[in-house]
């Protein structure tokens, strides 16, 4: 049977495989969302819908007031925008945890706030207390904090920022104090337009020298890219 005869006894032959790919996309989109909390609608998302590709390179401030976890000097830089709420983000955290651990003088992590109100409500609370506890304790007292928040997250509110910051030693009535007059509300503000003006999406939303890491990529995702980019020094 040549060509023309198969096509014409099975005349859904060739439109049936154009949907079983289309499946095979939508899948594979799919699957890429679910690892992260998505913007839920333009009320909330002012962006141009896109993220850098990885031949462009996203500019992002970093400055000495941002919240840097490993070697100030490292090669590699990720940035994530994240939310202290976010499932997807607490489960993104151990594996940036693991990247510092594997490359300790080439990688160093920054933090950004990107808390999503309409689906978690305690998220910028949250990021607003972290300041607050970095007010008094610097740059490691957040790394604890966020840590804690993380390890706690169904517990967020006030009770446990009270619990935590005590715990590190925090001065309790000038930490209450900052938070009810949401001192740093401009700070985190200011994080969640950076993103937004990035084309980040969701959260996490990360950034390895620039080039965008879309939701909670496992290890080895996350490895490849960071060794692309030491490559690239």
């Amino acid at each position: 049977m040549n060509y023309m005869e198969e096509k014409n006894q099975n005349p859904y032959l060739i439109p049936g495989a154009i949907v079983i790919a289309g499946i095979i996309v939508a899948g594979a989109v799919f699957y890429s969302q679910s690892l992260r909390s998505p913007i839920l609608t333009p009320e909330t998302y002012t962006g141009d819908g896109s993220l850098p590709s990885a031949n462009t390179k996203a500019e992002i401030t970093v400055t000495e007031k941002s919240h840097i976890r490993g070697n100030t000097g490292a090669p590699v830089t990720i940035v994530e925008f994240s939310d202290f709420q976010c499932p997807f983000c607490r489960s993104f955290h151990p594996t940036l945890q693991q990247a510092l651990a594997d490359y300790p003088d080439k990688v160093r992590w920054v933090y950004k706030h990107f808390p999503l109100d309409q689906i978690h409500p305690q998220a910028r609370s949250a990021a607003e207390a972290s300041e607050c506890v970095a007010e008094q304790k610097g740059n490691d007292g957040f790394w604890q904090f966020a840590d804690a928040l993380f390890e706690n997250q169904d517990r967020l509110g006030s009770e446990l920022y009270r619990e935590l910051a005590g715990n590190l030693g925090a001065d309790i009535a000038q930490f209450e104090q900052c938070i009810a007059s949401r001192k740093y509300q401009d700070v985190v503000e200011a994080d969640l337009q950076e993103g937004i003006s990035l084309g980040v999406l969701g959260t996490p939303g990360s950034f390895v020298n620039g080039e965008a890491v879309e939701g909670a990529v496992s290890y080895s995702a996350l490895k490849s890219v960071v060794e692309r980019a030491l490559s690239s020094q």
